[in-house]
């Protein structure tokens, strides 16, 4: 049997059926229409031509090794369906709203060639209609050569905010120097903010990553783990009885790890497939961490962090929209938009004149809530994007 299913339907996007492989048919209410084969041999083996409309059918692998299925359209390869990691024997039940046109299955063997299956054609339902308000969207696959330069304009965006987050980092550095702990405090959460709006390049940044914004290892804080660096650390000694001379070391090697990133990165790539995905994780990571205050060190500042990570999301949207113009409905990207504004001008509703932040111990629970609930809507909406921008295969 499937043992599980990892995403079913990208609403407003193309249909995706992911699975975990394990042999065996699917348990539950068969599809109502044939069985249709993907393999090495024949791709879509058992469907032909009918009417437009509601299309019922259960996909079934014939083959020894896993396999990927797409129903395209055989001219643009726009893609309706997408199942993906359907085991050997194991099978699928699929139902699917389809306006008249023609139709190909494609099958996406491993370590194989694709396979074409034969087009077939679906005309007039027996009302005479071709066109229907619900039809399952096609999507046209993005590949990695649609990816790239979106990839390398993320990292352009990225290579520009260096240098100023490298000079916070100093105004930080000379803060404590001078003993200033006040001013230190602010300047602290303007570098800190600085380094989050950059959300999608982490994976680029490697072990500089942790060096600059780890966390404390299980079972310890961030004032009492011997092994932390970075923001966090500086964080919990500015917010303790700790006097400035305790914090010149980890300043310091705040300081050198940027300058190192920003060398570093000189001659980085992020990953084509960082973007999508980063642009939705982003928010779900803030939502998980921030939102929850597992990342506090006493600040106070989660909320001013949130803020960030909605300008770090807006400023991986901005390459991927030329894309997403001709893949995602106009008005699904508009309630995306309309979302993550929602969310801002929520979030930074508890931004003070002074630049303090309301911390969120001293909200209360509607008011947890009401950030929650819109932080996660835009986090849902955003799923889209992920799907949308996942690299599909082509050969």
């Amino acid at each position: 049997m499937i043992s599980a299913a990892v995403l079913v339907l990208i609403v407003g996007a193309i249909v995706v059926v992911a699975f975990i492989a394990a042999p065996g048919p699917t348990k539950g209410v068969a599809a109502a229409g044939p069985t249709v084969s993907v393999s090495t041999d024949t791709c879509g083996s058992g469907w032909s031509g009918h009417d437009a409309g509601q299309q019922s059918f259960t996909l079934q692998n014939t083959t020894v090794a896993g396999v990927e299925t797409y129903l395209q359209d055989p001219v643009s390869r726009a893609t309706y369906l997408d199942v993906e990691g359907l085991g050997t024997t194991a099978s699928v039940d699929v139902n699917l709203v389809l306006n008249a046109g023609d139709y190909q299955f494609v099958c996406l063997p491993a370590d194989a060639d694709p396979v074409l299956g034969p087009v077939f054609s679906l005309g007039p339902d027996h009302e005479g209609r071709t066109l229907f308000a619900n039809a399952t969207p096609g999507i046209v696959p993005v590949t990695r050569n649609d990816m790239i330069p979106i990839a390398k304009q993320y990292g352009a965006w990225i290579t520009a905010q260096l240098p100023a987050l490298l000079v916070d980092t100093q105004l930080l550095q000379s803060d404590i120097v001078a003993g200033n702990l006040t001013a230190a405090r602010s300047d602290w959460l303007t570098a800190h903010l600085a380094y989050e709006q950059l959300g999608a390049a982490y994976g680029a940044f490697g072990d500089l990553d942790s060096a600059i914004n780890g966390m404390p290892a299980s079972g310890s804080t961030a004032l009492t783990d011997p092994g932390l660096t970075g923001f966090h650390r500086i964080e919990a000694l500015l917010y303790s009885t700790a006097a400035a001379t305790d914090i010149t070391g980890p300043t310091g090697q705040l300081v050198a790890s940027v300058s190192d990133l920003q060398t570093a990165f000189a001659s980085a790539r992020i990953d084509p497939l960082d973007v999508g995905l980063r642009a939705h994780e982003i928010l779900e990571n803030a939502l998980q961490f921030e939102l929850s205050g597992r990342t506090d060190a006493n600040s106070g500042t989660e909320l001013a962090t949130v803020s960030a990570n909605l300008t770090g999301t807006n400023a991986a949207l901005a390459p991927l929209r030329p894309l997403l113009a001709t893949r995602y409905p106009p008005a699904a990207l508009a309630d995306t938009d309309a979302a993550l504004s929602a969310a801002e001008t929520l979030v930074t509703s508890y931004r003070h004149a002074d630049g303090t932040w309301t911390p969120l111990s001293a909200l209360s629970q509607t008011e947890r809530e009401r950030i929650n609930s819109a932080i996660g809507n835009a986090v849902e909406l955003l799923a889209p994007v992920a799907a949308i921008c996942d690299i599909r295969r082509e050969s």
